[in-house]
């Protein structure tokens, strides 16, 4: 296990915490009780190193925008956080709620929530009951807001900075997000200035009902 931890980047390396933490926070002291899971450090390591459980959230946007549909997003915080804002066609389903919530194991699942923590667990849960399609959202709903709301242009970028951005200010603007220009980029908290877009058809695409499922492509 440490060996691999050494291969691993920074970015990869908290992944695989956040599941572990999940998988501890889920079966060792959660409201599911009774629940059994066998599934080894070398086996969360490879899933992690090999990112085969992980989204993106610029693939998420682009799926969006595209109109894609096989898939449900699903929004693992409290209604309240919900109702404030969610990413665009998010389910609102709480922890104790996702074990009995009306998904079936043929669907691709995408798990968010603020950070990493709750998405690991929902993601331990849904694999425990033999979920293949299960996926976290990368860095969820903050790095959303850093990378896909609120992009950061630094002082002095290069050319190929700024070419990046203006596709970045596209996709920000679509989603009702402000791009930041003039700025160095110091991590990834999004200013608290900044105000969140309102979650009314950004971009001409409108939230999905928190029940019901949405139309699948393909077969």
């Amino acid at each position: 296990m440490k060996c691999m931890l050494s291969n691993l980047n920074l970015n990869k390396r908290l992944a695989l915490i956040a599941v572990v933490i999940g998988f501890i926070g889920l079966f060792a002291g959660s409201p599911y009780k009774g629940n059994t899971v066998k599934m080894d450090t070398k086996e969360l390591s490879l899933i992690v190193q090999n990112e085969v459980d992980h989204v993106s959230v610029d693939e998420l946007a682009d799926w969006i925008i595209k109109e894609k549909s096989d898939y449900r997003l699903i929004d693992l915080r409290n209604e309240k956080d919900f109702g404030e804002y969610h990413i665009p066609n998010a389910e609102n389903v709480t922890l104790p709620q996702l074990e009995n919530y009306n998904i079936t194991r043929s669907e691709k699942i995408i798990l968010y929530s603020d950070g990493g923590i709750h998405s690991a667990q929902g993601w331990m849960l849904l694999k425990a009951k033999d979920f293949k399609g299960v996926y976290m959202l990368t860095g969820g709903l903050d790095e959303w807001k850093t990378k896909v709301l609120f992009p950061i242009f630094p002082e002095n970028g290069t050319a190929e900075e700024k070419t990046a951005f203006e596709k970045k200010k596209e996709i920000s603007k679509f989603f009702g997000g402000s791009p930041i220009t003039g700025q160095q980029e110091t991590g990834t908290n999004v200013t608290p200035k900044m105000e969140m877009p309102k979650i009314e058809s950004p971009g001409g695409v409108n939230p999905a009902p928190t029940t019901g499922k949405k139309k699948k492509e393909g077969c």
